[in-house]
Order: C-alpha cells, then structure tokens, then sequence
C-alpha cells in the first residue's frame, strides 16, 4: 500500500562549508527550508569545526562530517553516504557536483553568477529563494550553555567578581586577517583606563591553537581577565560569547557567532571585502584599514587608536544608549 505523500517527511540535504563563518552566515537556511518544507528531515553535511554548531539546530537529524581528503576523496565519502536517499531538497552552497549525483527533485547549487555584489548573507538568502535576507542564528543547547559556565564562572568567582563582560577575539585562520597580537595588548590596556569600562571582564575566546595571539591580551587585562581559549567546541565558544555584552574580534568565524548571537559586535578588516563578509545585522559595525570600498590595506594599517575609538563608539551606541530590542 502506498504511504500518501502528505505523510512522508520531506529529505533535505544541506552541503555547507568547512569553515565556522560561512556556517554561521548560511545558518539562516535551516528555518527556511522548515517554511518551504515543513517537517523536513535535514541532513547537513560541514566541515568538523563548525559541526556542533548544527547538533541541536531544529529538524537536523544528522550532521555528516567531511573531512578533506586527497584526490577529493572525501567528496566520494559523502556521496556514499547519501546516494541512497531519494532527497526532496539538495542545497549545496559549496557548488559541489555532488547534487547532480543523487536522487533529488529540486536542486538548489550555489555557482559564481550568485556573486553580484551583495552581503553574503543575502547571496545565500537570494539563492535559496527565501522571501527576505535570512538572519544568521545560533542553535545554543544546554550542553553548550553548561560547558561555558564550567569555564567562566569559576575565573569570575576568583577575579574581582562579576560584572560586564567584553569579548575579545584576536584570532583569524586565514592569512592577512588578523591585527597584531601586541596591538590587542595594547587596547586592552587603554580599555582598562577608559572610566566607561571600569569593573568590566575581558574575556579571551579561541580555539586550541590560539593561546599565543591571545596571549597579550590576557596579560593586559590581568586579574580582569576570563581566559576561554581553546575551552571547548565552537558551540561552547558561542554560548560564552552569549554570556558577554560587547564583542570585538578580526575578521572570523567567531565574530559571525557574535554578530549572530545578537551582540554588538565590531568586526576588524584588513584586506577583505568588509562590505561582503562584514558581520551581519543592526548591532554590529566595523573599523577597516582602509574604508573605501573596493580598496585595501594591509590590517596592520589599523591603529589601536581607530579600534579603541570604535569600540567607545560601540558602546555609545548600543551600551550608553541601548537600541531598542529585536523582537
């Protein structure tokens, strides 16, 4: 007897990034596929990094992880893996030909004549055929909540006690994105001074391999200081972030997280198209080296000077003089 096709749940596969910022910003996909097909069952495939960031996202069912293998080999992984499957929606914003390769009745496949100029945010939006730009979201769960908690509140119960938290983020992967680590020194140090930030923390987040960066910093803020890196997954990464009331980072996958986690947030650019990949939404700003559109300079053009008066800006705006809430 056949199943009526109002009962069969709809098989959604979404191909997204290896990297946590490109997650971040496409995040918005998952609600939008729950109102194209409601009761979808959604199937991500991601990089390892970014991962946990889907584990409790709403009507995910299973994260596939890709790890990058020779002679894309981890492309054949995958294909092996979702062959099988008769999929309703294939979205692959990572413009595989993977979506060509299996069953699917509708493909959605990113290519580069989506690149037009617009904000990464609302390429992908566009792409999927979402009726307004998709907000980038965070899928924080108690686990992550807890495992941030275990880290951060033991540094406030031994510091000067609690009080407002900035978020500091001196760490980029990618080569020319991230400001001098001795400079973050050196804005902490002015932050300390600064009457606007007395009895603030400054909290250090990152991942494993970023303890050096962050290292000055860390020094600078002395007994103020919540050291988070390398303490967790990306996810308790965001639920720390979560926990904090401003956040300054380079350009990152965890400025994205804050920019998504509704914070005012302060993206630092270098060499990188600002208006394309800045942080999305009204609680977020960016101090560049070069603020002309379309030219660059080197992020070491940035002087601690600009930061420390962007982020007093930030906190004008949005501390000083609270914006009213996003419903």
């Amino acid at each position: 007897m056949r199943v009526p096709d109002s009962q069969i749940t709809p098989k959604v596969l979404f191909v997204t990034s290896n990297r946590i910022g490109d997650c971040v910003i496409s995040s918005g996909v998952i609600r939008e596929i729950e109102r194209q097909l409601p009761g979808a069952a959604i199937t991500v495939a991601c990089g390892r990094p970014p991962a946990p960031l889907f584990r409790s996202a709403p009507g995910v069912e299973r994260v596939i992880i890709l790890d990058k293998k020779r002679a894309a080999g981890h492309w054949l992984d995958l294909w092996k893996q979702v062959v099988g499957t008769r999929w309703d929606l294939v979205i692959d914003i990572r413009g595989s030909a993977l979506g060509y390769l299996i069953p699917a009745r509708r493909r959605v496949i990113y290519n580069r004549s989506w690149e037009t100029g617009l904000p990464k945010v609302e390429m992908v939006s566009r792409l999927i055929g979402a009726p307004a730009a998709l907000d980038p979201e965070l899928f924080l769960d108690d686990q992550a909540r807890r495992e941030a908690a275990a880290v951060i509140d033991p540094q406030l119960a031994a510091g000067p006690g609690p009080g407002p938290i900035i978020a500091l983020a001196p760490i980029a992967h990618q080569p020319g994105k991230s400001w001098p680590a001795d400079r973050w020194g050196s804005l902490v140090e002015k932050l300390r001074a600064e009457p606007r930030f007395d009895g603030w923390r400054f909290m250090l987040v990152g991942g494993p391999g970023d303890h050096a960066p962050a290292a000055p910093a860390l020094k600078a803020a002395a007994e103020r200081a919540i050291d988070c890196v390398g303490r967790g997954d990306i996810l308790a990464s965001a639920a720390a972030i979560d926990r904090a009331t401003l956040f300054v980072g380079n350009d990152s996958g965890l400025m994205h997280v804050a920019a998504a986690a509704r914070r005012p947030t302060l993206g630092l650019f270098g060499p990188t198209e600002w208006w394309l990949y800045g942080p999305w939404g009204s609680t977020t700003r960016t101090v560049a080296s070069n603020e002309t559109r379309g030219a660059f300079a080197p992020i070491e053009a940035l002087s601690v000077d600009q930061v420390f008066a962007a982020v007093l800006a930030l906190h004008a705006d949005f501390i000083a003089s609270p914006a009213p809430a996003v419903p």
